[in-house]
């Protein structure tokens, strides 16, 4: 996911600060207002973890803790080629986590997009064998988490695997190795770190058939004797995204009595439009051509959007607190607005406002609504 270069965000807007009704308001760190019920999270970009942003590092101490690695720890950045491996950003994020107590979730291991295309090609530009990706896929999964066994506490073991209707992804892991990739991935993770908490990942599970095809993909893992401890659920919402709460609370707690920790894995809630033929998710392989119709804050957010983004945050934070036995953790992806990805996606050139933290790193309205709802519950 592509990260907006902080200066020139910086120059955009900064009005998603602290509003004057909020101004000199205590300010309850996240982890801390909702220490009770789950940790709090955010994804890291690499300059994030390098240090280049001294400010993103303040906030991430003073908020966060639990991180996330936005990009540095995806196939195609730490095994660029076969069996070359590239660990400076990866273990400076657990270096830097470890000394400050601070959990690492890792993202990802198997996913169809941001792998290099030799995974799935032999040496003579063919398609690999079923042998020779699983076998690829073994020796990667041992590698990366074998290194940081006991220092990760979690790994993101598949990632978006099924379609909207539930059904498996046409993908090359599942065309060339066929349905059970997913079993192998799972049981190479466990044998790699017998002790980190391993879980499938998706975006929409709050819909009903997709979070059932979720359900049965789990549950096929389960009778199979696989370790499987949770579920990934994305997060990536817009203003009247999830509609009903209901459907975002059933999928959680039919997760729940599964057995399984839920996972807030990539939470951004945009105040963009979206283009009405494409479906709401996060497939980072869309993109439109740039439509001002679908960019109406270029020059800073409108009041109204702001009070609807903060008044659909309360209400995933409330189903979110009313499920806080099988909640663990709810990640924020990305740090502030500046950072995140929603900015060029589906189009670059989109200005959007989805975190909690504006371009100027200070807590945006929608910051006191959430806290505060974690103090009556």
């Amino acid at each position: 996911m592509k990260i907006v270069s902080l200066v020139s965000a910086i120059t955009v807007f900064v009005l998603s600060s602290v509003q004057p009704a909020y101004a000199g308001k205590h300010q309850t760190p996240l982890a801390e207002a909702f220490a009770p019920h789950f940790k709090i999270g955010a994804a890291v970009s690499r300059a994030q973890i390098m240090g280049n942003e001294p400010e993103a590092t303040r906030l991430v101490l003073k908020q966060f803790n639990t991180l996330t690695p936005e990009n540095v720890m995806k196939w195609e950045k730490i095994e660029p080629l076969e069996n070359q491996f590239d660990w400076e950003a990866a273990d400076t994020l657990v270096d830097f986590a470890g000394e400050h107590a601070i959990q690492v979730a890792g993202h990802v291991l198997v996913w169809h997009q941001q792998t290099p295309d030799w995974v799935f090609k032999d040496v003579d530009g063919n398609p690999a064998s079923r042998e020779l990706l699983l076998s690829r896929m073994e020796n990667h999964i041992n590698t990366v988490v074998g290194r940081y066994r006991g220092r990760v506490h979690s790994w993101e073991v598949v990632n978006e695997a099924l379609e909207e209707d539930g059904s498996l992804r046409q993908t090359p892991w599942l065309e060339i190795i066929g349905d059970d990739y997913i079993d192998r991935a799972f049981e190479f993770a466990h044998a790699a770190d017998p002790g980190a908490l391993l879980y499938y990942n998706d975006y929409n599970l709050f819909k009903p058939e997709k979070a059932a095809g979720a359900r049965k993909l789990i549950q096929g893992l389960q009778e199979r004797g696989l370790a499987i401890h949770g579920a990934g659920m994305q997060g990536h919402y817009g203003l009247d995204n999830p509609r009903h709460m209901t459907e975002f609370n059933d999928a959680i707690s039919r997760f729940g009595d599964m057995g399984l920790e839920v996972y807030i894995t990539e939470m951004d809630l945009s105040v963009l439009p979206f283009p009405p033929q494409e479906e709401w998710g996060a497939d980072i392989s869309i993109n439109l051509e740039l439509n001002e119709l679908y960019n109406p804050f270029a020059d800073g957010i409108s009041a109204e959007a702001e009070d609807i983004q903060a008044r659909q945050y309360a209400k995933l934070f409330q189903v979110l607190v009313a499920n806080r036995q099988t909640v663990s953790r709810v990640t924020f992806w990305g740090v502030t607005d500046a950072h995140s990805w929603k900015n060029d996606w589906p189009m670059q050139g989109r200005t959007d406002y989805p975190l909690l933290f504006g371009r100027d790193f200070k807590p945006k309205p929608v910051f006191y609504r959430v806290t505060d709802l974690s103090k009556n519950h």
